[in-house]
């Protein structure tokens, strides 16, 4: 087990490979490094890259309705939705459903 320091930030690298290992042997490796482990990779004998697993991040949707479904607000079961029928305000006159529907011709 390696540390490596530099800048008053230190890091536990826990494995060493030579570039030719790291491609000979290259599943393994990622294998390693997807379960955690840091791996630097040398050529002749000096590192020149460090591996690590990428941490996965739950992406934030700005969407309202992505936002509303992800929080279980509200669902959709893959089915064309059904709503209920329109409701007449008070007054005279048309629906706005209707008008648009006229408008639309």
């Amino acid at each position: 087990m390696v540390t490596i320091g530099g800048s008053g930030v230190s890091e536990v690298v826990a494995s060493r490979v030579s570039v030719r290992d790291l491609k000979t042997h290259l599943s393994e490796w990622l294998g390693r490094v997807q379960a955690g482990e840091v791996v630097e990779v040398t050529s002749h004998r000096k590192p020149i890259a460090r591996i690590t697993a990428v941490r996965q991040t739950e992406p934030v949707s700005t969407n309202p309705l992505q936002k509303a479904i992800d929080a279980g607000i509200v669902s959709w079961n893959g089915q064309k939705p059904v709503f209920p029928p329109p409701v007449k305000l008070r007054g005279e006159g048309k629906l706005v459903s209707e008008i648009v529907m006229e408008d639309r011709g």
